[in-house]
């Protein structure tokens, strides 16, 4: 008798997994690395809230950001043309995830030139989580040209990388680790 924890369905055993609404996809597809990408970054940011010391504005922010992330899943994981319902993400998602920004934006110095990654632990992870960001993005790019994806969701997810920049850089300040910039 095998014995097997109960989130395992053996369904994907032989490659493939299933989207909102039951279709089967190989698990290579776009669509998953797409939304595989957006959980790495959603894991990501639970690293970066597990630090001490992370700025509570940005503490917040992550923690309203990691329950989107999951309806960015979501909503990539269940094609338009799927019998599943899904919440798209709507455009008032992207204006307060850019007031957020701006808010961050307005206490930091202007940049002269481009800043290396790094500074605290907590400054340099939201950096990672940035890279993981774009590297997401790219993904729901590619998926975009195979079939519709939300239009909300690329540019959500484009502005949450300039997010977590400016989160990065002001995390840094918070904590007095000065920015190390590049001058190549």
């Amino acid at each position: 008798m095998s014995v097997r924890p109960s989130i395992s369905t053996r369904t994907g055993d032989k490659g493939t997994t299933g989207l909102f609404g039951g279709q089967r996809v190989p698990k290579h597809h776009p669509r998953l690395h797409a939304y595989g990408t957006v959980d790495e970054l959603n894991s990501v940011l639970g690293v970066v809230l597990a630090e001490p010391g992370l700025p509570g504005v940005v503490q917040e922010d992550l923690q309203d950001i990691q329950s989107i992330l999951f309806a960015v899943g979501a909503d990539l994981a269940t094609p338009f043309d799927s019998a599943a319902q899904v919440d798209r993400l709507t455009k008032e998602t992207i204006d307060i995830l850019e007031e957020k920004a701006l808010s961050l934006e307005k206490v930091l110095p202007q940049l002269q030139n481009f800043v290396l990654p790094g500074g605290s632990r907590a400054g340099a992870l939201l950096h990672q989580a940035r890279t993981v960001c774009r590297t997401a993005e790219r993904w729901i790019v590619a998926l975009a040209e195979l079939e519709q994806v939300n239009e909300h969701v690329r540019v959500y997810i484009n502005r949450l990388s300039d997010y977590l920049f400016l989160a990065a850089r002001f995390t840094n300040r918070e904590l007095e680790v000065p920015e190390q910039q590049w001058v190549g």
